[in-house]
Parts: C-alpha cells; sequence; structure tokens
C-alpha cells in the first residue's frame, strides 16, 4: 500500500490561490485528487494519467491545476480562483482499483489523511 501525506491546505479570501502537495511512499501512476464537503461524499475533482494527460471535474476546471514531480514522487494541485463553495477536506489518492471510474472513491485503495482547505466570502 502506498502511503500519502497531504500538505498545505489552510484558510483564504474569495479569488485567493493555495498549492496543495501529496508526498508519496511507494509506486504511483495515475493519482487523483479528491475533496469532501461537510454532510457531501468524496468527490473526485482531479486526475492526472501516467502519461501525463489530465481530467477535470467541471466544477473546478480552469481554476485548478494538477502535476506530478514524478523524481520527487510528489502530486500537486495548484488552485487559483477559490470560491466558498471550494471549502472541504481535500484528499490524494493512489493505487486504482480497475474498473472503477477515477472519481469514485471506492476506486482507490490508498489515501492520505487530507488537508482542510477554507475559502471564506
Amino acid at each position: 500500500q502506498v502511503h500519502l501525506v497531504e500538505s498545505g491546505g489552510g484558510s483564504v479570501q474569495a479569488g485567493g490561490s493555495l498549492t496543495l502537495s501529496c508526498a508519496a511512499s511507494g509506486y504511483t501512476a495515475s493519482m487523483p485528487w479528491f475533496r469532501q464537503a461537510p454532510g457531501k461524499e468524496r468527490e473526485g475533482i482531479a486526475l492526472i494519467v501516467s502519461d501525463g494527460r489530465t481530467i477535470y471535474a467541471d466544477s473546478v476546471k480552469g481554476r485548478f491545476s494538477i502535476s506530478k514531480d514524478n523524481a520527487k514522487n510528489t502530486l500537486y494541485l495548484q488552485m487559483n480562483s477559490l470560491k466558498p463553495e471550494d471549502t472541504a477536506m481535500y484528499y490524494c489518492a493512489a493505487d486504482p482499483i480497475h474498473g472503477v471510474a477515477w472519481w469514485v472513491s471506492r476506486g482507490w485503495r490508498s489515501w492520505g489523511q487530507g488537508t482542510q482547505v477554507t475559502v471564506s466570502s
């Protein structure tokens, strides 16, 4: 199992930016970022595939950017133009379960502990 540690969360005002990091120990290929707001399901918001392609949920497209430094085995999420509705706990994941859509949380075996992002209006 892959060990994951997220960092970089915090409190910002609407319109601000944050960069999240996810340090991984172990083999990683495709990796996603998920988020979970209070009372809501965990949702996949961005994926970077092993060949470098990226996919985004409509809710963050054009504002968030996912990247991965393979030499450091670290995943990043650059978040710009933040909105109050982006407030959530953010998680990275690894080790996909084949046959499950990437945006579904049960499709990933390894998870970090999460980092909180709070956006005030």
